[in-house]
């Protein structure tokens, strides 16, 4: 009967296919974030494996105090919402550990802005104003951004996940928000990439060419995140 008294907050995200639940609890704490896009990876951790299990859930987000919850668009959240609810209530008042093992939690948490000793003075600044400045704005969205790597030609390349996996407004977000506080602080960097996993390439593709056949403009970003970062 304990789990009836929990009191799970929902926030919506930019993206209308992912939703923050937030449990009152901590969920990754300090650790950092995890993200689970597939059944292989949910094995980690017993809340994800049944939360990725539900009909139309497509990937699961840990963040420090929030649970991101993507679906697919043709399923309704009406019909998805009260089977997580149950799930999260359940499991946050159960006091199970999050994941099968320490090495899994490790392994799940993104070690992409930890400054390295080999890491040059300029990717140790891009790190530090990732991990600083953008992370904690882009995880009040309900997602999260992973450093990729710094090219030659100055190219910042990133990835961005949770919510703002295949968000229609990443591109700008990218563009008005991140890459423009990187290029004024760093004068070394000239730009920002987004690194896209195959699928994702191939729906970016697919939909540009579908609004160029329909003429439409490019919608403006309505997040709050490139406003938070802009200078």
């Amino acid at each position: 009967m304990q789990y009836r008294s929990m009191f799970i907050q929902t926030e919506s995200t930019p993206n209308d296919d992912s939703l923050k639940f937030i449990p009152g609890v901590p969920v990754m704490g300090e650790s950092g974030t995890a993200e689970f896009l597939d059944t292989r990876s949910a094995l980690a951790s017993p809340l994800a494996l049944r939360l990725i299990g539900i009909e139309g859930v497509t990937a699961v987000f840990y963040g420090p105090d929030f649970v991101t919850v993507s679906k697919d668009s043709e399923t309704h959240w009406s019909v998805v919402k009260p089977e997580v609810y149950s799930i999260l209530m359940e499991f946050f008042s159960s006091s199970q550990p999050l994941f099968r093992s320490e090495e899994d939690r490790e392994a799940a948490g993104p070690q992409d802005t930890r400054i390295l000793d080999t890491d040059s003075e300029t990717v140790a600044m891009i790190k530090e104003l990732l991990d600083t400045r953008v992370r904690p704005a882009i995880q009040e969205d309900g997602g999260d951004i992973e450093y990729r790597g710094f090219t030659d030609e100055g190219i910042v390349e990133v990835k961005l996940k949770g919510s703002c996996r295949g968000c229609d407004s990443s591109t700008v977000t990218l563009k008005s928000g991140i890459e423009r506080m990187l290029m004024h602080y760093i004068p070394e960097v000239k730009g920002v990439e987004q690194i896209l996993d195959t699928e994702e390439q191939i729906a970016l593709e697919e939909f540009n060419k579908l609004e160029k056949r329909l003429g439409h403009e490019p919608e403006k970003d309505a997040s709050p995140l490139a406003q938070y970062m802009s200078v």
